[in-house]
């Protein structure tokens, strides 16, 4: 299957990196401020794994996107801007990384805009969002729509990017999946409780590989969702490295920012419109 999105290629890669720095572990209860060693676990993704991965982009010439929650934007001004400096896309991903499934409306549309306030305010623009856990609501494509983003990328029905229709318009839906995330690989604290085997780097990369081979197949998108403080780490990062020079190597294979994709992905009348509303239950079979 092919379609004018993949721009004459077998697959498109899009390499994602979530800078959730602190954001996560504090989403899961303020007092985690006070555990030093986890802390700093975390602060080595925006400190040490992403200028890392920033120089490793550099010398092998491909292009990425960079997810930021809002509040590590303003806890470490000028790292949005240098990311867009270095030629690659920042993109919206919450204030807090609260999941919006664990909020209300009214407090996921405040934690989406408060975002989207820190990044104008430091002169970033953004045209995409990914949700915190990629647990997005049903009230969350409307949100991107409505704010003049152009994508979401937290959703899972498709390995081509789909388009959906909300009450704000049409945007692009660049799907993921865990397959393609490194935390299901990499991640581990033992408070709070997170992941319980840390794999090898060469099973990881087979299993991209893997992956790239299938997509190359059929014409996908290989979404690549990476985290500086675990992919960021030395042998990960070379294992990252040597997926990327692999992938350049099949000759079929283009790298794009998210945002490139989406905009040929809305502009492609052969990508397809996918359904988006929560599924009729009855409340019997299902109760909460």
């Amino acid at each position: 299957m092919s379609g004018s999105w993949l721009g004459g290629a077998a697959a498109v890669v899009t390499l994602t990196f979530d800078v959730d720095a602190e954001t996560p572990i504090l989403a899961q209860g303020g007092r985690y401020a006070r555990h030093a060693s986890t802390m700093s676990h975390q602060a080595y993704g925006p400190d040490v794994g992403l200028p890392r991965i920033l120089d490793l982009l550099d010398e092998l010439g491909v292009p990425a996107t960079f997810f930021m929650p809002g509040w590590v934007a303003e806890q470490r001004p000028g790292l949005a801007a240098r990311i867009v400096a270095a030629g690659h896309e920042v993109a919206h991903h919450s204030y807090a990384h609260r999941p919006p499934t664990s909020l209300t409306p009214e407090q996921e549309r405040a934690d989406f805009v408060r975002a989207l306030r820190v990044f104008q305010d430091q002169g970033v623009a953004v045209a995409g969002h990914r949700a915190a856990l990629w647990e997005a609501s049903w009230l969350t494509a409307d949100l991107v729509a409505e704010h003049g983003l152009r994508y979401d990328s937290s959703l899972m029905g498709d390995d081509r990017p789909y388009r959906i229709v909300t009450g704000h318009g049409e945007i692009a839906e660049l799907p993921v999946h865990w397959s393609l995330d490194d935390w299901e690989q990499y991640a581990f604290l033992p408070a709070p409780d997170v992941g319980s085997v840390i794999e090898s780097p060469r099973k990881v990369l087979e299993l991209w590989q893997a992956e790239l081979e299938g997509m190359r197949h059929y014409g996908c998108l290989f979404n690549l969702c990476a985290h500086p403080f675990l992919s960021g780490r030395p042998g990960r990062a070379l294992a990252l490295r040597r997926f990327i020079e692999d992938a350049l190597a099949c000759g079929d294979v283009r790298f794009a920012r998210c945002r490139e994709v989406a905009e040929a992905a809305l502009a492609d009348p052969g990508v397809p419109l996918r359904p988006h509303r929560p599924p009729a239950i009855d409340p019997a079979v299902y109760p909460d």
